[in-house]
């Protein structure tokens, strides 16, 4: 069988390369990235990962900072079965500050819909009020939604966009008034 013909080359050692560099950028590229802010500006590369953990005040391993007890069949008040969890010494607590501080920030509501969902909705509401088995053979209905399905379109447009459907039901009530 023939070799292949690159596989047998003299290999050459490439003098422009600065292999310190290389390995850096290698050790650098293998590393994994912390998404976290404060613990990424906190973090010391020369240490473990416990070991930065632990001086951060955080654990690598929560059956170590809460040990379980064990159970035994007479247990005499004042023995010392009882395990108390090993205090170490926080060398950097604001990393806990900053955390518990984000943490208790209040979340921001993502929750929406598609703008054709939105305009489907308004659409059945204004030509069929609350009727759901007129907006199911409606022609418009493209998907063939069910009366139960429209329904619950209708409900997470309520629910998700409140003062959006607040002045839109407004607007029809309006309309209705002027064209009777």
């Amino acid at each position: 069988m023939p070799k292949a013909k690159k596989s047998h080359r003299k290999k050459k050692y490439d003098y422009n390369q600065d292999r310190k560099k290389l390995k850096h950028k290698f050790k650098k590229a293998q590393a994994p990235r912390i998404e976290c802010p404060q613990i990424r500006n906190a973090w010391n590369d020369r240490k473990s990962v416990a070991q930065n953990l632990t001086d951060m005040g955080l654990v690598s391993d929560p059956n170590r900072s809460l040990p379980v007890r064990k159970q035994t069949l007479l247990q005499v008040p004042g023995t010392a079965t009882e395990v108390e969890a090993p205090q170490h010494l926080v060398k950097k607590p604001y990393v806990i500050k900053h955390l518990e501080a984000e943490a208790s920030l209040p979340g921001k509501d993502t929750r929406s819909l598609s703008t054709d969902m939105i305009e489907y909705v308004q659409y059945m509401i204004r030509e069929h009020n609350d009727d759901f088995k007129a907006m199911a053979r409606d022609e418009k209905n493209y998907y063939q939604d069910t009366p139960k399905q429209i329904r619950r379109k209708v409900e997470r447009y309520r629910s998700f966009h409140p003062d959006q459907y607040s002045a839109f039901m407004e607007s029809v009530k309006a309309q209705k008034m002027d064209s009777s």
